[in-house]
């Protein structure tokens, strides 16, 4: 049965929800967690570093077993690995057991990452990926607006336990989901190996290839100020703004809404716009969005408000790069898509905890950090993507006179 592709591109996007829910979904509870675990609650970020560190990992251990496969089977075995040790996640009495369980479920849960975006490119045209990514992203984007008030909630009313069973119900839910509607239209390829040399060489092809590394690397870059925020912003607005948890949460919420906003804004320029085009211009404006929030943070004593609409600029573009520089670098494959999709993935995610780690390391207060950071990211990304355009026109100009 052929299914609609909006619906399809709904489900996958749940299917993509679960590592934003898996992360933000127990943040309210790390104080009632690090007391029943008997640790402080500034430990508690080190099991959000582990979870990244495994989702990381994961995203190049699922590229090829979804090519070698087909998609289903590494997603029903990831989510079926991710299940068992969220529930280990809820059973567990050490902190020990709850790192080591967060970072066995980032394996899992990995497959639902990598085989959603693997999805995309198998079941929607190739001129259509980048609406179809941007509507990927408006689910991704909706769900750090639920997560910690679903969480907060639940602690209200239960264990913090209770969460983790929450999460292990939602993946059930989104293996039934991948069951019932997603078509398998992807044959298994008997022929992708599983040897390290040979992936590592799928690796390399694909970054040989000038059209995914300039787009995964400039995008990359352009959406590594949404882990800057999301790692900076408690910093900036409660301990340097005084805000409190449920302020926070409203400018959290108005923040990741400009994301949205910049989906949709992107859904309805790439009906009169290539995706090409639109990305080079979002990321110009970023650019200058950053440079203006780097600039008017070593010259002005910045205040709360003036620094959300200097965010809300930069995340609002990043909404629209995202989408635009994930269908721009897949364009290119007909074959190793899972493997390319979980390079980009790993990379993705590499890069933007870098950035985020730098913040952290910079001994600067308020949000000039988080500005500085932002700024000389998306500057690479502009430059990186304008250098190889300026490459490829000169290589073209030689052949021709040549």
């Amino acid at each position: 049965m052929r299914r609609h592709p909006t619906f399809l591109i709904i489900v996958l996007g749940f299917l993509n929800a679960l590592t934003p829910f898996t992360i933000d979904l127990y943040l309210p509870a790390f104080p009632q967690i690090a007391a029943d675990l008997g640790v402080a609650v500034s430990r508690m970020s080190l099991s959000v570093s582990v979870y990244f560190i495994g989702f990381a990992l994961g995203q190049v251990i699922y590229g090829p077993l979804l090519d070698r496969f087909g998609r289903q089977r590494p997603i029903y075995g990831g989510l079926a690995i991710y299940v068992l040790a969220t529930l280990g996640c809820m059973t567990t009495t050490s902190f020990e057991g709850l790192l080591i369980y967060r970072f066995i479920s980032a394996l899992g849960g990995s497959a639902a990452s990598v085989g959603a975006i693997a999805l995309v490119r198998d079941h929607i045209p190739a001129e259509k990926a980048a609406r179809a990514f941007a509507t990927l992203m408006l689910v991704l984007s909706v769900s750090p607006l639920l997560a910690p008030s679903i969480g907060s909630l639940i602690t209200t009313v239960a264990s913090w336990r209770a969460i983790f069973a929450v999460l292990a119900a939602l993946a059930i839910a989104d293996l039934a989901l991948v069951m019932l509607a997603v078509p398998r239209t992807y044959s298994p390829d008997p022929t992708v190996s599983l040897r390290l040399t040979p992936i590592l060489r799928t690796f390399r092809d694909a970054l040989a290839q000038p059209q995914f590394r300039t787009y995964t690397l400039a995008g990359s870059l352009s959406f590594a100020g949404l882990f800057v925020f999301v790692s900076g912003s408690p910093a900036v607005f409660m301990d340097g703004f005084g805000v409190g948890p449920g302020g926070f949460g409203a400018i959290f919420a108005i923040l990741a809404g400009g994301m949205i906003l910049g989906g949709q804004l992107n859904h309805l320029l790439l009906k009169y716009f290539s995706s090409e085009l639109v990305f080079r211009r979002a990321l110009s404006v970023q650019v200058i969005g950053g440079i203006a929030f780097l600039a008017l943070s070593m010259t002005f004593d910045l205040g709360k408000w003036a620094t959300v609409v200097l965010l809300f600029v930069f995340l609002h573009c990043a909404g629209i790069t995202y989408p635009n520089a994930a269908a721009l670098a897949l364009k290119p494959f007909t074959k190793n898509i899972g493997s390319a999709s979980s390079l980009l993935g790993f990379l993705q995610l590499g890069m933007g905890a870098l950035a985020a780690a730098l913040v952290g390391v910079l001994d600067l207060t308020g949000p000039l950090p988080m500005a500085f950071v932002m700024a000389i990211c998306s500057t690479a990304g502009w430059i990186l993507l304008n250098s190889t355009r300026r490459s490829s026109s000169e290589e073209v100009g030689e052949q021709t006179s040549g």
